[in-house]
């Protein structure tokens, strides 16, 4: 069953959830989609990890609040909060077409990561965690984690041989940006009129 229809006993097992968010991290192109435009625009190693690190911080607060019942999210929140999602990328593609330096992407990372926690909540609550609160955030969260860490490790090649030549970096950046920055705008749009 997708979400709304199952509860708890449609994911069987830890395994279930970790397998679960493994799953919404692969289909959910938005936060790919965001996760490629804050790591485009290059640096080392230890700024890879500190926006990685940014990124699952802020989204694990909101996606725990949210589950444990902190925070609640009717469907008209879940909506503003997908056209949020929406929001960050288009911001994060077009500081990548405007600003020469992004001293503070850590920072904006994580703030829109706290958005980005809420619309996993939204999965997550569509399950229903009935008793199992705590098995089924800590294997959704770790599944989310292990499905970013797999996309990292993928982009991370091409990325920094892309960093290695600067006019190609420029361009690519500007490319991809532009197609993230359209994907963006069509997210935010439909998700916000619908």
């Amino acid at each position: 069953p997708g979400p709304g229809q199952g509860a708890s006993s449609a994911v069987s097992g830890f395994g279930g959830w970790v397998g679960l968010g493994l799953r919404h991290i692969f289909e959910g192109v938005d936060h790919l989609a965001f996760l490629l435009a804050v790591l485009l625009v290059g640096g080392g190693l230890k700024r890879v990890l500190l926006l990685v690190t940014s990124f699952t911080v802020a989204h694990s607060i909101t996606l725990g609040a949210t589950a444990l019942g902190w925070v609640v999210l009717d469907g008209d929140r879940v909506r503003w909060v997908e056209a949020a999602i929406a929001a960050s990328i288009i911001y994060v593609a077009v500081e990548n077409l405007v600003l020469r330096e992004h001293r503070h992407r850590a920072l904006i990372t994580f703030l829109f990561g706290l958005v980005h926690g809420f619309g996993f909540a939204s999965v997550l609550a569509g399950y229903g965690l009935g008793d199992s609160v705590v098995k089924g955030l800590v294997g959704f969260n770790l599944g989310v984690e292990l499905g970013q860490a797999l996309v990292v490790v993928v982009l991370l090649p091409p990325l920094r041989m892309l960093q290695r030549r600067p006019a190609v970096h420029r361009g690519a950046v500007r490319v991809l940006s532009v197609c993230i920055l359209a994907a963006g705008g069509y997210w935010m749009v439909e998700r916000a009129l619908g």
